[in-house]
Formats: structure tokens, sequence, C-alpha cells
């Protein structure tokens, strides 16, 4: 027999923890492979974690309610020794090892090898350095300021913040304001100076032991805020929480720009209301714009590849994969973001067919790991909500969104031989954010009005 620690699993990009809802197993119990043994939920999706080898629950490492960090491992698993050395593959890190290679799938994140003690202290600061959402997540864990983060030096490229980096820090006493403001207890082994020190801000080497809070000094709790009798006090959730964060993080990182186009899509709302019914009849499902709205931007994308892209410090990752997210409105009032891998390779009955999918699922809480990961553009539909227009918070470390409002009725000037006639027409706007570090107002522009163009010149001919 042989022992298998069970991982966490990665459940889509930058996200690099989960919380442990349920074990479906307990002690004792027979997996199969590919059995589910757990309920995970991190701020984009409650999944289950199937096993990846068959056998039997031997121990449960984390329990219900922890927060456990990707690659970190969950449980053990007796399975017999010929199928796990035929099968067992090696923990997987959290995130690929640094490289400038253009063609990466995803931003790295750990750096290479490097001198724990070189960044025990803190430097001169570096206003505006950029971050990995690893780096982000240690430094909220660990109460980090964001001052004290841009005082920090980094040995990755171009002086980045490393997660060995941050790590070496804490490690080494992470010495900062809060910090030089506490009395540190004095080790076990000293005996206590008659006139103590005052807390020295001078920080500590890497080498040295980190000072341990005094056993009988209580942790002070923040008191929760004071209300009236006529307002009602609720605390976030972790998942409400971390999408706060995300979201600050994310308009703190991209300058965001946001350009408006309003397009004709008469001939789309005509199309489909044509071909709706009989499509419902023959698959079995509805016929939305949606996957109109993916395939014009997959052919804009194409047009302009430039805004397919993310950044890693001063280089700009250029990605030849097109895969738009779409964002999808979950019964509890939160969103997640599915992704439709190859967009641009597929017709518009492959296009409905995935988005259906993957909404449906996701609704059901049954999205898979893989389908949130990997994304390259992202499609915000707003107008399901009534709305006409927004200004979508771009999701990290893509450069830009874009947001399709409600379709209206509107009285227009239609251009014939004959002259200009009035006519009613179905308007829609197109809200596109995009990062400003990298994405021009021309290039900004210039792709959503593309896109506007590609749905005014739809072929109402087009068959499903």
């Amino acid at each position: 027999m042989a022992r298998v620690e069970m991982m966490m699993p990665k459940m889509g990009e930058s996200i690099m923890e989960g919380t442990v809802l349920k074990w479906l197993k307990q002690v004792g119990d027979a997996i199969e492979q590919d059995e589910s043994v757990l309920e995970v939920a991190t701020d984009k999706v409650d999944t289950e974690v199937p096993a990846l080898h068959a056998g039997v629950l031997q121990e449960i490492l984390v329990q219900e309610g922890q927060v456990v960090a990707v690659g970190a491992p969950i449980a053990v698993i007796e399975t017999n020794a010929a199928a796990a050395g035929a099968s067992a593959p090696a923990p997987a890190a959290p995130q690929a090892a640094d490289s400038a290679a253009a063609s990466a799938p995803e931003v790295p994140y750990l750096p290479e090898p490097h001198d724990p003690q070189a960044n025990a202290r803190l430097g001169v600061a570096q206003p505006g350095r950029f971050y990995s959402p690893l780096v982000l997540s240690i430094a909220r864990q660990e109460g980090i300021s964001m001052a004290d983060l841009e005082c920090l030096p980094g040995t990755g490229k171009e002086g980045r913040v490393t997660k060995q980096d941050i790590m070496a820090y804490v490690a080494g006493g992470k010495p900062s304001a809060a910090a030089a403001s506490a009395q540190p207890a004095p080790a076990a082994s000293q005996q206590p100076a008659a006139n103590p020190a005052p807390a020295a801000p001078a920080p500590q080497t890497a080498s040295a032991p980190a000072a341990q809070p005094a056993a009988s000094q209580p942790t002070a709790s923040k008191p929760a805020p004071s209300v009236s009798g006529g307002q009602e006090l609720i605390e976030m959730d972790r998942m409400r929480k971390m999408i706060a964060q995300r979201m600050v993080d994310s308009k703190r990182i991209s300058p965001h720009v946001t350009s408006f186009v309003e397009a004709d899509v008469t001939e789309i709302v005509n199309w489909r209301n044509k071909h709706k019914d009989a499509y419902k009849k023959r698959e079995g499902e509805n016929l939305t714009f949606t996957p109109i709205f993916i395939h014009a931007v997959a052919r804009a994308i194409q047009d302009f590849p430039m805004i397919n892209v993310s950044i890693d410090g001063d280089y700009i990752i250029k990605k030849r994969d097109i895969n738009i997210g779409v964002a999808v409105a979950l019964p509890s009032g939160n969103l997640i973001v599915p992704v439709i891998h190859n967009a641009d390779q597929l017709n518009l009955n492959g296009l409905s067919k995935k988005v259906n999918d993957l909404a449906n699922r996701a609704r059901a809480n049954k999205l898979k790991p893989e389908d949130l990961e990997g994304g390259t553009y992202t499609l915000s539909n707003v107008g399901s909500f009534g709305n006409v227009m927004g200004t979508p918070i771009i999701m990290q470390p893509q450069v830009a969104i874009m947001a399709v409002g409600a379709i209206k009725k509107k009285p227009a000037v239609i251009e014939t031989p004959q002259g200009d006639l009035i006519g009613i027409r179905h308007f829609m706007f197109l809200s596109h954010s995009y990062d400003h570090r990298v994405v021009d107002g021309s290039l900004g522009g210039m792709f959503v009005r593309r896109v506007a163009d590609y749905l005014e010149q739809f072929d109402p001919n087009t068959a499903i």
C-alpha cells in the first residue's frame, strides 16, 4: 500500500486559495478515481474536488471552514503501490516559474531562486510597481501594508517582488510602522532587562528568529461599528470581502479608461426573432444575443491583437489564444466568469451551445476549475439587468473588458437612394474599459468601434 497526498487544486486564474466547505467522504471511506471527495469555495466558484487516485481516505488534513493555499495537502489517500507508482503526479506548484516567453498562457508569478537574506531590510519606496496576485494575497494575509510592500526590495525580473522575497520578509519579522509600535516579548532563554529598551524600528535579518507575541497578552479585536435601531448591521461574507479586494486591486493596478459606441443591431434582432423558435425546438435551448456579441469581439481581437495581452512588469505578454470570459449572474447575486477557450474557432452554433452550457453549469455550481482559467478578454452583458450601459472593471491580468447594454428601439435617420427617412431601429451601447498603461485611446476606441461595425454588418442570411 502507498500513501498519496491529495492537494488543493487550482480553481481558476489568479486564485491562490480556497475554503473547504464540506467533506463528502470521511476517514475510512473507499474512494474511486475521479469521485468527488469535498466541496471547495473561492471568490469565483463553488465546486466539488475529485480524487486523482482510487483508494481509502486515510486522513483529513484540513477541517471544514479552513482556508487552504493552492497546492497545499488537504488529505491522504491510501492506495496500492503499483497504481500509485504508475499514476501519482508530482504536486503542482500554484504558478509556473518565471519566463519572459511571450507564449506563456498565464502571467508568471513565481521567481528565480535567490538569497533569502538579501531582502531582509526595507529599502527605498518604489510606488507604482507591479505586484502579482500571489504576492498581494500573501501581503493581505500577513497584514503587510502597501507602504511597506512598496519599500520591499525585489529579486525578481526588473526588481519585481517575488513569493520568496515576501515570505523571507515575513520570516524575518516584517518590520513595519505597526510592528515598531508593539513591544516584542523576550525570548524564553533570556531574562527580562531591568530597563527594557523601547521597540526598535531597526529590522531583523532573515536569519534572526521572529519575535513571538507574549502568551498572556490578548489580541485586541476591532469592535463592530455601532448602529441605531433604524439600521441593520450585516457583516460581509468571505466571498464578498474577496470580491471587494479584487475590485480595489484592479482599480489600483490598471488606470481605467472607458470608450462608448452606439450600434444599430436591428438586423441581429430581426434575425434572432426569425430563428429562435426553430432553434429552441431543434436544440432544446434558447438562442440568445450573447454568442453573436462574442463572435464580433473575437473577430475584432483578430484585427487588433494588442488588446489580447497582459502585463508582467515592463513586459507585454501577447496571447495567441483568444479566450473570452463571459460574466454570468448567479442566484446569489454574485457574478462568475467562465471562459470560452479559442472562441475565434467556433461558429455561431458552437458558441451558442458553449454559452448555454457554461451558464447552466455556473448557476448550478457545476463549473470545473478549467472552465475559469486562461481568459484573455471579458464580455459582460449589463443589458440583462435592463441597464443601457456601464463602466466595467478589468479582470486582472487582462487589459480590457466590454459591457453590452440593453437593446432599445429608437427613431433614427435611415439613408436611402431616394433620400433620408425617419424609422424605428434597435440600438445598443457598447462600453469598453481598458488599461491605459498599454492600451491608448486610439486602440481602445478603434477596437470597440470595430466590434460595433461587425454587429451592424451582420448578415441576415447567416445559418444557425
